[in-house]
């Protein structure tokens, strides 16, 4: 088992930044890769941004690529979500999830998740 835990998420005005963390605990977190999903009302989760295990790749969404850097520090067990220039159309629940695959942009292939941190951007 592992437990993920987010944190990091709040109001921001459109252009600002959050950062998001992940902690985890549980089996040996290196071996996992990591990823942060997101889901607005009435919309389905939806990929964000994946990093593999021991930090060798990281994937991102189209609408996030050159604005979001995922990253992990496994001494600390720990994602991050580095999120900047941040849109209105970015609001929603962001989650952090786990799974032994190489990689995945699939929710459905995640094996882990937390309980989801909400991010909301005025405009």
């Amino acid at each position: 088992q592992v437990q993920l835990v987010e944190s990091g998420g709040g109001l921001v005005q459109a252009g600002g930044s959050l950062r998001l963390s992940c902690a985890a605990s549980g089996r040996t977190f290196s071996n996992y890769c990591m990823g942060w999903f997101r889901q607005a009302p009435g919309k389905e989760r939806e990929f964000v941004a994946a990093i593999s295990v021991r930090d060798i790749n990281t994937y991102y969404t189209d609408s996030v690529k050159g604005r979001f850097t995922i990253s992990r520090d496994n001494a600390k067990n720990t994602v991050y979500l580095q999120m900047n220039n941040l849109k209105p159309e970015d609001a929603a629940v962001y989650y952090c999830a786990a799974t032994q695959r190489a990689y995945s942009s699939r929710w459905n292939e995640y094996n882990y998740w937390g309980q989801g941190t909400q991010v909301t951007v005025s405009s």
